[in-house]
């Protein structure tokens, strides 16, 4: 029985040694079985089309109060009211799961989540610069960036009409030849890079371009938008996808990486004292008089093999990971916050000043 017993002991205790080591692996495991749609993307009726002539199509519009009016600094107002350039902005991933491969506009659980995280998070930081215009859209599920050339890849595809469907809105209802800024993050940044093909790059749209910041998916340069390689440069792209030093990059070594800490593409560190600012968020901060804090000098910054490497994290307030250990997704924006809002500001002022 002794002896039973130790044997029982040792296999248990090599099981929390494997469960450890593999922690990620079975996390992901077990996050794509909740996920994964109850049918096929041909078996799953789509959501109902979005109308972007209605107010309630929009996360965040100008004129309008939303989470996107939020400002990290207090006795600071949103200026999108005398704002001469616009931001459309194109939020990420936040359809965890459900019954079908898109998200229906009907749903306010996600809803509630886009507008807690990635409006009030992401599309804040640019009400210094700009009039912020945020559609919703039939989201693909997370799952779908999994299994690109399948139902995940006409999910997909089915997103990014939305997108397109309400950039042409915007341009022919809310624009009005102003020139303006592309943002997003992940699925945003993902079909970001489709509409700056499509929709901007050889036509008129572009020379009304100030920036493009399609943040946290790797991306190469044959999108037709020039790489931005100084902070006050115009109609040029922007992006990355932070990582630890020793994380493993997702993406391509070409990739393109562009340091949020000093604007360079080619590979120049910057140090914590370029940091000028991380902000987190809390949805108890979502309201007007809740004010987040900003850290400076939270990460440093250096792109390598197409991935934006930090060496360390100086607070206690960014102690998560997306999926796997080192991969820092989630905190595309918190890290440069007030860094994206600053340049932001600056490109918006030599675009301008330029006309």
């Amino acid at each position: 029985m002794k002896k039973f017993l130790i044997v029982v002991g040792v296999i248990i205790g090599l099981l929390l040694i494997v469960g450890y080591v593999f922690r990620g692996v079975l996390q992901m495991a077990v996050m794509f079985y909740t996920m994964r749609p109850d049918a096929g993307f041909a078996e799953t009726a789509p959501p109902e089309e979005p109308d972007y002539a209605i107010a309630a199509s929009w996360a965040a519009l100008p004129g309008r109060d939303d989470l996107a009016d939020r400002v990290p600094i207090e006795n600071t107002a949103t200026l999108q009211s005398d704002a001469e350039v616009d931001v459309f902005y194109v939020h990420p991933t936040t359809l965890l799961g459900g019954a079908g491969w898109n998200q229906s506009l009907d749903d306010e659980n996600t809803n509630r989540r886009t507008d807690y995280t990635t409006i009030l998070g992401q599309a804040s930081a640019f009400n210094a610069c700009c009039r912020v215009y945020a559609p919703r859209y039939r989201q693909a599920t997370l799952l779908s960036f999994f299994s690109p050339q399948g139902d995940g890849g006409e999910a997909l595809e089915l997103a990014y009409r939305d997108v397109a469907r309400a950039f042409r809105f915007y341009v022919n209802h809310y624009n009005n030849g102003r020139p303006f800024i592309l943002a997003g993050h992940s699925q945003g940044g993902f079909h970001l890079d489709t509409l700056l093909s499509n929709e901007i790059a050889g036509t008129p749209l572009e020379a009304k371009l100030v920036v493009a910041y399609p943040i946290g998916y790797y991306i190469d340069n044959s999108n037709g938008i020039p790489v931005c390689g100084s902070a006050e440069q115009t109609g040029c792209q922007a992006t990355w996808n932070t990582l630890s030093l020793d994380a493993r990059a997702g993406g391509a070594k070409d990739s393109i990486c562009v340091n949020p800490l000093n604007w360079s593409a080619s590979g120049l560190h910057a140090g914590f004292d370029e940091n000028v600012g991380a902000v987190s968020f809390r949805r108890e901060q979502g309201t007007e008089g809740n004010y987040p804090t900003i850290e400076p000098g939270v990460v440093d910054a250096q792109c390598s093999d197409g991935a934006l490497r930090i060496s360390e994290i100086r607070s206690e307030n960014y102690d998560g990971y997306f999926m796997t250990e080192g991969n820092y997704h989630i905190y595309d924006y918190s890290f440069f916050y007030m860094n994206i809002r600053e340049n932001a500001v600056v490109r918006s002022k030599a675009y301008l000043a330029t006309k």
